[in-house]
């Protein structure tokens, strides 16, 4: 599960709205055709479930893995890893890519560090800001603006002036980081070449230095030429004249509005990052349906963790994700497997591994960027993630209520199960920190129906004590619910992998 953090469905989601409205007698119909998963599990075979779960995690989140950390040996081994697992059960390749079988490329990007130096001109006089006065970052591994003409737009709202911003370093004052995100993006919109956050003092410009000295990875086609500035209110009044800069801020306060000027400076920025490129993959198979012109279902689960990651000093630093994310990968691995041994589907069902979900749904992203079948096609997306926690009879955590026309679907199979559903705001907080979050971005109904919420005890414990630390490792964890949540998913599945069920 990833740190990171709707738009909105557009015509999309009217049709979800008015499908849910004509599958209401068909669901009614459905639940009374199938009889509850519980009462078909033998003991035995819950517990030989469990066992089958351990050994997966055991593997994955082993000292030979790694950390599963992306552009690593840790990497081929899992792909290699849930390559056998699906081809023995019969899945085949899902990329659709003779050239690149089972394994998308997905190509990354390690950034970390950098340096910068920030003058400002007026005139003959030059002024370079120190350190604890600005900064600025790049993504690439220079970035330059040379005698750069200032924009001031205040705080970013009312009349931005576009013909002024344009071609220019836009300067505004910065409030929470959020607002201040979103102000810089209707800022480039407007053409600027370069956004100035102006900050009250410099403790988030240090925060920021130091989140950047560490390496995170991106996607590589994200890369961009505009450089992110920061710069202290001291800074500015240092470089543009106190005085000046005072009537600036009375200006922008002024309760008559405020309309974007062009400020009698000019500005040279440099920027450097230490960046390579890291081959990475999505891992994608395919249980080929008996019509699969009526659309897939696609089952989802991340492959990635951290690697080393513990403390420098600490005598254990590896990061081994069992629960994080290797449960969820043990859970899709046996899901498949009982798919394929069952009646034959009649839709396509296709397994997406994704890469760099932790680094911000990085391997997500970059399947929705290009998908080996339409988006459009794909009924459902069920993701699997963090599963380990919840015990046997746990509650659900339903990810995406109310954002799709799956929602009478998995209610119905939810009380089918004889389950419950925790309380939506319980679950909904992670709503843009899972991979579904980037499916649901471009209109694919993807839920995350989990035991993991089910125990709100259990589930806290595990995120203050044991999410992303190297005491994520292998033992004795907690399946009940994860196989719990196996039974679901495979009602589920085989609900909506038929046309007739769901049309």
């Amino acid at each position: 599960m990833s740190e990171t953090g709707v738009t909105g469905a557009g015509t999309r989601a009217m049709r979800f709205m008015v499908q849910a409205l004509l599958l209401a007698p068909l669901l009614a119909l459905s639940a009374c055709v199938t009889a509850p998963v519980d009462s078909r599990i033998k003991d035995s075979e819950f517990v030989a479930l469990e066992a089958r779960f351990t050994q997966h995690i055991d593997i994955l989140a082993s000292e030979e893995f790694g950390g599963r950390r992306p552009g690593t040996i840790g990497e081929t081994r899992t792909l290699d890893y849930l390559r056998s697992e699906f081809e023995r059960a019969g899945f085949v390749s899902g990329t659709n890519d003779p050239a690149h079988p089972w394994n998308a490329p997905v190509v990354l990007a390690s950034v970390a560090g950098g340096e910068s130096r920030i003058e400002f001109q007026i005139g003959r006089r030059k002024v370079e800001l120190e350190a604890e006065e600005a900064a600025a970052f790049t993504n690439r591994r220079r970035g330059l603006i040379e005698q750069g003409e200032l924009a001031f737009v205040g705080f970013g709202g009312g009349n931005l002036g576009q013909d002024l911003v344009r071609g220019r370093v836009a300067v505004f004052l910065a409030g929470e980081p959020q607002a201040a995100a979103e102000t810089r993006r209707k800022l480039l919109e407007r053409g600027a070449v370069a956004v100035m956050a102006v900050l009250s003092d410099g403790s988030r410009i240090e925060r920021m230095r130091a989140q950047r000295s560490r390496e995170r990875l991106e996607l590589a086609m994200d890369a961009d030429d505009q450089l992110s500035l920061f710069v202290t209110e001291a800074g500015m009044a240092r470089a543009l004249g106190a005085k000046a800069w005072e009537e600036l801020l009375a200006a922008a306060n002024a309760k008559s509005g405020f309309s974007a000027v062009k400020l009698n400076a000019r500005i040279t920025v440099e920027a450097t990052a230490q960046r390579r490129e890291v081959p990475s993959h999505n891992f994608i198979a395919r249980l080929p349906g008996t019509n699969p012109d009526a659309g897939a279902i696609l089952l989802l689960a991340h492959w990635d963790h951290f690697g080393t990651c513990g403390p420098e000093d600490a005598a254990d630093r590896l990061c081994n994700g069992a629960v994080d994310n290797a449960s969820g990968l043990a859970l899709m691995i046996e899901l498949g497997k009982r798919l394929a041994k069952g009646p034959p589907l009649g839709r396509d069902i296709y397994v997406l591994g994704t890469t760099a979900e932790e680094w911000g749904l990085l391997g997500a992203r970059a399947f929705a960027e290009e998908p080996p079948i339409p988006l459009e096609s794909i009924v459902a997306a069920f993701n699997f993630d963090t599963v380990a926690i919840g015990p046997r009879g746990s509650a659900v955590g339903f990810i995406g209520e109310g954002r799709t026309a799956l929602d009478e679907v998995v209610r119905q199979a939810v009380a089918d199960a004889g389950r419950e559903l925790v309380p939506r705001e319980r679950a909904e907080p992670f709503l843009q920190r899972q991979d579904g979050w980037a499916l649901l971005q471009r209109d694919v109904p993807a839920v995350l129906v989990s035991n993991a919420f089910g125990d709100e005890e259990r589930f806290r414990a595990f995120m203050s004590s044991t999410y992303h630390q190297a005491s994520d490792e292998p033992g004795k964890l907690e399946l009940g619910g994860a196989v719990d949540d196996l039974f679901l998913h495979e009602m589920l599945i085989r609900r909506l992998a038929d046309p007739k069920q769901y049309p």
